[in-house]
């Protein structure tokens, strides 16, 4: 399967403003909405872009700057997280949904610790276009057998299914797994 192209930034900035028109927000957050995404010229710059999810506490964000620094070596790819895009939105979820419409991929390192981003699974699998580009990146424990709980493990089982969950235990490991996306 291969991914469609994404939409050019016109497109997508008219898409954007004639979804968020139907919301009931500020101007001035719609205004600052559009002003953010038209920061991401790199995505349509790229063959390819990584929308990275994680944990963002201090040793789960080092292991996910790990895994954008590796995708942005390869050549035309964008990799990058919610928090490298300028302004602080109320909406969070506008603007997950808004960035995961227009990137190539969406990438999860999943681990145990709090701040995990059970959330964005929930819409990864939740909406078919998302699923689509979804890969997960998940952490394993030795010695737990359900470390992140029935519902997690259930994403899991529907990203096992579709080959796009990739299992790691250690850094050298989560380099390795990341060499396997697309």
């Amino acid at each position: 399967m291969c991914p469609k192209e994404p939409p050019v930034p016109e497109e997508v900035l008219t898409s954007a403003k004639d979804q968020l028109d139907d919301e009931e927000i500020s101007l001035a957050d719609n205004e600052e909405i559009l002003h953010a995404l038209s920061e991401l010229t790199p995505v349509y710059e790229n063959e390819r872009s990584y929308f990275m999810l994680g944990n963002y506490d201090r040793e789960p964000i080092r292991r996910l700057n790990l895994v954008v620094d590796r995708l942005n070596r390869r050549q035309n790819a964008y990799a990058f997280r919610m928090v490298d895009i300028r302004g602080e939105w109320d909406n969070s979820i506008q603007k997950f949904c808004l960035i995961a419409d227009i990137v190539t991929y969406l990438v999860g390192v999943a681990e145990k610790e709090p701040s995990d981003f059970l959330v964005e699974q929930g819409l990864l699998v939740g909406t078919t276009e998302f699923f689509a580009k979804s890969h997960v990146l998940k952490r394993v424990y030795e010695d737990e057998e359900h470390p992140f709980g029935w519902m997690q493990d259930g994403v899991f089982e529907l990203f096992e299914r579709e080959g796009r969950l990739y299992r790691w235990q250690t850094e050298e490991e989560l380099v390795d797994v990341t060499d396997d996306l697309p």
